[in-house]
């Protein structure tokens, strides 16, 4: 999912909600999105509000949850399961829903590595280091 800034990103989640909520057909990646959104219904709220999330900052010193983050999240771990990318992840997963008995909650065990990783990444202006993130994975 490449889209060129947060306004488009935010934009194509409220268009994918409404495209399922009008029983329209769903691209590939809509159907994946619609999955995310129906499990996350404290989130619904943001999807329909029309372009009232164009200038909404969420405030992580407050506690806000960016909901749009937290799904975008789920999609990054859903398509690197998928495609097992980095290496060994697929198994780590595997591994993970068995140690917890439920995907959901095992992806946003596995979301805090991903932050921290992305996080260090943007912050150090680096290319992520994959090796770092599975042992973070792995010690979940």
């Amino acid at each position: 999912m490449f889209l060129k800034d947060r306004n488009e990103s935010r934009a194509f989640f409220c268009n994918t909600w409404k495209k399922y909520k009008n029983g329209l057909p769903l691209e590939p990646v809509e159907a994946l999105i619609s999955d995310i959104i129906l499990k996350h219904p404290e989130y619904h709220k943001h999807l329909v509000l029309e372009k009232s999330f164009e200038n909404t900052n969420f405030d992580i010193e407050n506690n806000d949850t960016n909901p749009f983050l937290h799904m975008g999240m789920h999609i990054a771990l859903e398509e690197q399961i998928s495609s097992d990318r980095p290496s060994g992840i697929a198994a780590i997963y595997r591994q993970l829903i068995l140690k917890f008995n439920s995907a959901h909650d095992v992806q946003h065990k596995m979301m805090e590595c991903l932050g921290i990783f992305l996080w260090e990444a943007h912050s150090k202006k680096i290319l992520p280091d994959e090796n770092k993130y599975i042992e973070c994975l792995k010690k979940i």
